[in-house]
Order: C-alpha cells, then sequence, then structure tokens
C-alpha cells in the first residue's frame, strides 16, 4: 500500500521530506482543511500532490496562471503521474480529453482556474466527481489584506458550503495575521489548521540603497552579477522599456514584460527567461506570481512596492534552489508620494486606506532602518531572530549622526510656508535658493529662508526621507504631497529634542551584493565539476526544447548539482540522485548516466 512516505522516494525521486511538509500532509491525510505558509522554495505543492494521489476521489487544484498551471503539470507528467488540467489556452476538444482523463482516466487531480471552476455548468459537474480535495494555490489572491488581491478569488469561500466533505487546502508563501485570517474564514471557515512553516529566506540577502540616479545605480549593481539571471522590478510600463534598453545597451540580454505587451511576446519573453541562463527580465509586478525558475540570482526593485508583503513576495523569485541570492531595493521620495496617490485613488474605504497607509509605512519603515533587516521584515510577520549578518546595515552598520540642526532648518520652511508644499520647494526655501515659485510667493522673505544652505539638496532629500520615514514629518496626498509637521518635528523645533539619523552618503547595495556572490564562489565546483556541469545543462537543454517545456521541467539545477556531487553510473546510484524518480529515470536517466561515464 502507498504512503507518503513511499510516494515522495519513488514518484518524485525525493530521499525525505523537507521541513513542515509532513505536517501539512498528515493535517490533510486526516481530513482537515488547512492553510499552509511556507516559504517560496520549501516544496508547496508536494505537500498537496502526494495527498491527492492517495485520495480515493479526485482533487481539483486552482491556480491563477496557465503558465502556472502548464508547468505544474508537466511536471508531474514528467513523474509519471496521470493529472488533468484545463484553461483557455487549449482547444475544446483538448479540454475535454483532459476532464475525461479525471472521470474515465484515473488521473486524480484536475488544474483549473478560479473562473472556470466557478461557472454553474462546472460546479454541477462538480457536485458528480465529488472531489475528495479543493487546492487553493496563491491563496493571498483571496484576501483583500493580501499583496495581490483578485477579485475571481473571492467567489471560493462558497466552496466550503458547495462541498461540504471536501477539505479545502490553501497556500501561499506571503500572509501576514490579518491576512492570514481573512483567508481561513472565507475558504473554511476559520475551522481548519493554519500552519505557519516560517518566512525566513536566509539565503537572500538584503539591501536597500536611497535614490540618486537610477540608470546608473541600476548599472552599478548589474556590475556585480556577472551574468546571472535576475528580475529588475519597475513602477511603470514605461519604465520597463526604458531600463530595458539600458541593459541591453549595456550588453546585458534584458528583456521588457508588462500587462501592455502583445500576449505573443510577454509570453516569448518569458519563455526565454525560464529556458536561456543569464536573462534578465525587466518587468512590473504582472510578472512573478507562478514562475518557478529555481536559480533567479538577483531581484532589484527600481522602486519601492507598495507594502513588505508584496516586497516579501517578489523578492521570493530569488534563490528557490537555495543558493545566496541578491535582493537590493531603490526608493526615493516621488516613490512615497506616488505610493500614497495609488492608495489614495483606489476608490477603496477610509478604513482599507488607513490599513494600506499604515503597510507602506511598515515598507519605510524597513527601508530606513539602522538595524538587521531581516529582523524588521521577519518582525512583521511575527517571527523573531537576531542579527542575520546578511543585510547591508549588518555587513556595514550605518554611521548615526546628529540632524537636529539640519531638521529645524528644513521644519521651519515647512512651517513658515503654510505647511502646503512639497519636498522641492520646501529644500529651496531652506537652501535659500531663489526660484520663481519662491519669489512669486514672497518665500525669500521668511526668517526660515536660507538657514540651512550649508546642506546639500541630496543630503536634505534624505533627511526629509528618513523624517517621513519615522513619522515626524507626513506627506499630504489630498494636498500633492504637501509636507506637514506632526509632534515630533515640533519638539524638535522648540529644543525639546534631538533628531538623529543615519548617514545615508554611503552605498553599501554592493558590498551585500559582493558578499553573496562570495558565497556562491565558496561553493563554486572544480573545473572537471564545472565542465560535466556544463554537460549535464547542454543534455538538459536538448531535452526541454524536445517537449516545449522549461528547462527544470527535465530536472532542477539543484538535481543536476546532485548528480555532479554523487557521479552515479548506474540504475541504483542515479535513483540516489535527489529528484530523480523512477519515472524520470525511465524517460532520461539512461542519457545522463552515459554523459556521466563519458565525462
Amino acid at each position: 500500500m502507498s504512503t507518503p512516505e513511499s510516494i515522495i522516494q519513488n514518484t518524485f525521486g525525493f530521499p525525505g521530506f523537507r521541513p513542515g511538509q509532513k505536517g501539512v500532509i498528515d493535517a490533510l491525510m486526516d481530513g482537515q482543511s488547512v492553510l499552509a505558509v511556507m516559504p517560496t522554495g520549501a516544496g508547496k505543492s508536494l505537500c498537496y500532490q502526494i495527498p491527492a494521489l492517495l485520495f480515493d476521489r479526485p482533487t481539483i487544484v486552482i491556480s491563477p496562471l496557465v503558465a502556472l498551471m502548464d508547468n505544474q503539470v508537466a511536471g508531474l507528467r514528467m513523474n509519471g503521474v496521470k493529472v488533468g488540467c484545463l484553461h483557455s489556452g487549449q482547444s475544446r476538444e483538448e479540454n475535454i480529453a483532459e476532464w475525461q482523463s479525471v472521470t474515465h482516466g484515473g488521473a486524480k487531480l484536475l488544474y483549473m482556474s478560479p473562473e472556470r471552476l466557478m461557472t454553474g455548468r462546472m460546479l454541477s459537474a462538480m457536485k458528480a466527481l465529488n472531489p475528495s480535495m479543493f487546492v487553493v494555490d496563491e491563496a493571498h489572491c483571496v484576501s483583500k489584506w493580501g499583496p495581490a488581491f483578485r477579485p475571481e478569488y473571492a467567489d471560493l469561500q462558497r466552496l466550503k458550503d458547495l462541498f461540504p466533505d471536501a477539505r479545502v487546502a490553501a497556500f501561499t508563501a506571503t500572509a501576514d495575521e490579518l491576512t492570514r485570517e481573512d483567508i481561513a474564514g472565507k475558504l473554511f471557515g476559520g475551522q481548519g489548521k493554519t500552519i505557519v512553516q516560517g518566512f525566513d529566506r536566509p539565503n537572500l540577502s538584503l539591501a536597500v540603497s536611497p535614490l540618486r540616479n537610477r540608470s546608473q545605480q541600476l548599472l552599478e549593481f548589474m556590475k556585480t552579477t556577472e551574468g546571472q539571471s535576475g528580475i529588475v522590478y519597475c513602477l511603470s510600463r514605461k519604465n520597463t522599456e526604458k531600463f530595458a534598453g539600458v541593459l541591453e545597451a549595456a550588453g546585458y540580454k534584458a528583456l521588457p514584460y508588462h500587462a501592455g505587451m502583445p500576449s505573443e511576446t510577454r509570453f516569448e519573453n518569458q519563455e526565454r527567461f525560464m529556458a536561456e541562463e543569464g536573462v534578465v527580465m525587466v518587468a512590473t509586478i504582472a510578472f512573478g506570481m507562478g514562475i518557478d525558475k529555481p536559480d533567479i540570482r538577483f531581484v532589484y526593485h527600481m522602486n519601492i512596492p507598495g507594502s513588505l508583503e508584496a516586497f516579501y513576495q517578489e523578492i521570493g523569485r530569488a534563490g528557490r534552489d537555495g543558493q545566496p541570492a541578491v535582493t537590493a531595493l531603490l526608493y526615493g521620495l516621488d516613490d512615497i508620494r506616488m505610493r500614497r496617490q495609488f492608495i489614495s485613488d483606489d476608490g477603496s474605504d477610509s478604513d482599507h486606506q488607513m490599513r494600506e497607509h499604515k503597510r507602506l509605512d511598515a515598507l519605510l519603515g524597513y527601508a530606513e532602518s539602522s538595524g538587521c533587516r531581516r529582523r524588521v521584515l521577519l518582525n512583521y510577520f511575527g517571527e523573531s531572530q537576531g542579527p542575520c549578518g546578511n543585510c547591508d546595515n549588518c555587513i556595514s552598520p550605518p554611521e548615526m549622526i546628529d540632524a537636529t540642526e539640519p531638521a529645524k532648518a528644513l521644519f521651519s520652511a515647512i512651517s513658515q510656508t503654510g505647511q502646503r508644499f512639497g519636498t522641492t520647494h520646501v529644500i529651496a526655501v531652506a537652501r535659500g535658493e531663489t526660484t520663481d515659485r519662491i519669489v512669486q510667493f514672497s518665500h525669500d522673505s521668511l526668517d526660515a529662508f536660507g538657514k540651512g544652505r550649508d546642506y546639500a539638496k541630496p543630503y536634505m532629500q534624505a533627511l526629509i526621507r528618513q523624517a517621513v520615514a519615522s513619522g515626524i514629518i507626513s506627506m499630504d496626498i489630498s494636498r500633492y504631497g504637501a509636507l506637514t509637521l506632526e509632534a515630533g518635528a515640533l519638539d524638535i523645533l522648540a529644543g525639546q529634542a534631538k533628531f538623529k539619523c543615519k548617514d545615508l552618503a554611503t552605498r553599501r547595495a554592493a558590498k551585500s551584493s559582493r558578499k553573496a556572490r562570495k558565497a556562491l564562489e565558496e561553493t563554486a565546483l572544480s573545473p572537471d565539476e564545472q565542465s560535466l556541469l556544463a554537460k549535464l545543462k547542454s543534455l538538459r537543454m536538448e531535452f526541454s526544447r524536445e517537449i516545449g517545456k522549461p528547462a527544470f521541467v527535465v530536472f532542477s539545477d539543484a538535481t543536476l548539482m546532485d548528480m555532479v556531487s554523487k557521479t552515479p553510473t548506474t540504475r541504483e546510484e542515479m535513483l540516489d540522485v535527489s529528484g530523480v524518480g523512477d519515472t524520470k529515470f525511465q524517460r532520461y536517466g539512461e542519457a545522463f548516466l552515459d554523459a556521466i561515464r563519458t565525462a
């Protein structure tokens, strides 16, 4: 009789379970509904695929993206698992055949989108199918508090009433406590089990840099990546095109990706990113969900995301293979203003807007932190740890300076101009610049005019960023980013408090990048091993092109690395390689053994 242990070894080719997997599997096998929050790369899919193969009745997997479904299905079929898939990218005849593979062909898993599942006709068909389990992948899409809410996902809350005998299994890598409660309440009335495996990704280095010049800073960062695959996230479609061009002109294999591009071009660029080495995808957040590429070595944010949840979700695409990877974030005051504006313009109620502003505040706190960034990030998700030693602030602790005098110059300019103006005008007044607007409003006659003339504009911009992030001053989005004084700023003006901040003149992102690169070098292969790995990757690419799927569907990089380490020469030794099960050996085992024997 099959067991979870026998399936993970014989079907999927792994020696055992990763931390957290067995607890989720046991709960589902016991008939419980489960919300599992597990970090990217922890093996969430096996947590529902293994029980599905043991249940008598089918399991329905609800997934948000066609590409994600296709890759999951291709991977399962490579391992000899019968599985069906319904989506709009297939013909009617293909979808009928896929449905019949479940109703008559013995397939235990059926993948589909929420839109297709929640139609009246499909729900009626599901009644006859009587599923054992519904799986909601990327479950943060269910919650309006999550980083990627999709309205069509909200309808899934009807499943618990329509199919009271079916388990519901929900999986995500990103959900704070409020989001977890919302997901569990919607999907199984809060009656299921919530399992939080943890949020820490210690292989990811973390760095933040204040904005100076986006193109220049991007190119400086890219010098540390040595032709590796990565993602550069931009806030706008226009900038994805712009910065892809900047990288391409500098000699990098850079491709743009955003929702405004033709779908054929998006698909082609995504396929190149998945299949080729050293490709950099410059993208909006339209790219990322379900991208199962294990060897993404960096994620670089050209702008701040909307929240720490969104940020964590996006950096989680790096280093899925467990090897060192780099994350870096640029941010400036314009980013803050735009994000505030997005929140105010989204049409939601005041409570929701207030919560989203608070979430943005938490991200600004992360960006402006003078302590361990990983500690700030994990604390937001309810976890605690000591300094990580793998973020810019741990590697190169920032110098704290007394900035009381320049702060007073700025706060006086804000106060005396009526708290009606934004950053550019306030700094100009404080520095004593004669601009048309200053003359227009006679602000050159104010006592505050020129009190900060000894301080450079970038320094004053950095000081305002830190003051905004710490809540001492605020940006009034309803008045186009006007700076206003809070109680802390008034205390400083009155001489009752000092303003200390970190010196942002130093550049530390490159140090963090170099540390990650050094960690990779420490695990570097010998010349002979590098030659063998290149040979195995070339063979893998041949099979990948034959089946028209990304290379990792054949074997992951981790599996190839294990082959290089163990150099198997027999069937038994090859089956001892992590990620090589019976079916994959039958498909590819002999070819890879031959490559190893003749290396």
